[in-house]
């Protein structure tokens, strides 16, 4: 039998994001960098065969960006 209390608990832990999603749209002029513009973040599933994209801005345009965290993000 599980114990249902504990999974439970175990899924309403924060998870922290295995990438974070950017959109990103190109530079107008040359000698400027693109523009990078945080988005959501993705979650993966624990069963290792795929996650959840969460995203928090719409509309989006230009490409999207997925990088690992740094520790202080």
């Amino acid at each position: 039998m599980k114990d249902t209390q504990n999974t439970k608990a175990n899924k309403s832990e924060a998870k922290s994001p295995t990438f974070l999603a950017y959109t990103v749209k190109d530079a107008k002029t040359e000698g400027q960098k693109a523009f990078w513009t945080r988005i959501g973040a993705y979650f993966a599933h624990d069963d290792g065969e795929g996650g959840t994209l969460v995203l928090e801005a719409l509309p989006l345009d230009g490409r999207i960006v997925l990088r690992a965290p740094k520790s202080d993000e």
